[in-house]
């Protein structure tokens, strides 16, 4: 799916652990050689995930440790994504979209947190553009998946403190004008296959 250029600056204690591609965070990217940094959890427990759904901004914590900050794709006015307190209680990779329209459409990574919502892979959009789930770059989808497990709290907000915090880490992705690969490479099974490198890193 639309893949992307540069990211994102991560932090963990205040204190700034990497740099790839843009130094402001600000830049808005669609298309080219996207990659997201993130970190291996101490002890993953403690992880959670928290989503600010004003800002699109989703943050993996341990604790104060930051472990990953993308930009996601949340509701769109009359389907918005919901708020509140979860956990996430089903995860399937190779998910695919079972009714019309656009049935067998993959929905890779999926990570789901309330009845019919989950995190998957998608195109991320500037601006709220979903049904109620929450869309992330294959980069992001794919370390989302591996960073959580089954009962791993799921954090929805309008805002957080974190916005004020990393949001300014986050580079922004408009996805919305990339075309779709052709069908016959998304009904194939080797759409499943992970980003290459390794998906969480050790600091």
């Amino acid at each position: 799916m639309r893949q992307v250029s540069g990211l994102i600056l991560l932090a963990a204690g205040g204190s700034v652990l990497l740099l790839t591609g843009c130094a402001t965070g600000k830049a808005t990217v669609g298309g080219g050689n996207y990659h997201v940094t993130a970190y291996r959890p101490h002890d993953p427990s403690q992880v959670k995930v928290k989503l600010s759904t004003s800002t699109q901004n989703l943050f993996v914590m341990e604790g104060d440790r930051l472990l990953m900050a993308v930009q996601a794709n949340v509701g769109k006015p009359g389907a918005s994504t919901p708020h509140g307190y979860f956990t996430i209680y089903s995860k399937q990779k190779e998910r695919r979209r079972a009714s019309e329209p656009d049935a067998g459409y993959p929905m890779a990574y999926w990570c789901e947190f309330a009845p019919a919502y989950g995190f998957h892979e998608g195109f991320v959009w500037p601006v709220p553009h979903t049904h109620g789930c929450v869309r992330l770059h294959r980069e992001a989808a794919a370390r989302l998946f591996a960073l959580t497990r089954i009962g791993t709290p799921v954090i929805i907000e309008s805002s957080l403190p974190e916005d004020k915090q990393y949001g300014n880490l986050v580079l922004r992705l408009d996805q919305s004008r990339d075309p779709d690969p052709p069908r016959s490479v998304l009904l194939s099974p080797s759409w499943f296959k992970d980003p290459p490198g390794p998906l969480l890193v050790d600091q």
